[in-house]
């Protein structure tokens, strides 16, 4: 299984939670050892974004996958 395949597959496992709480993620990327994504509903507006994506989804991609350096979430 390649490295894209591996985070599509993640996402799947986290995209429950996220829509639990109106908000959802999508896959847009892997390019230089950086996963860009796009957050939509109460996700793209939330206050605790960085948060959620540095102490919260970064850890748990670079624990499967350690090539991972960062996550960009790239606007709407």
């Amino acid at each position: 299984m390649n490295i894209e395949d591996k985070i599509k597959e993640l996402i799947d496992t986290i995209r429950p939670y996220l829509n639990m709480d109106g908000g959802d993620i999508e896959f847009v990327k892997y390019k230089d050892g950086y996963l860009y994504i796009k957050l939509f509903g109460n996700c793209n507006n939330c206050l605790g974004q960085e948060s959620t994506l540095n102490d919260g989804l970064l850890p748990m991609f670079q624990e499967e996958i350690p090539e991972i350096k960062g996550i960009i979430n790239v606007p709407i």
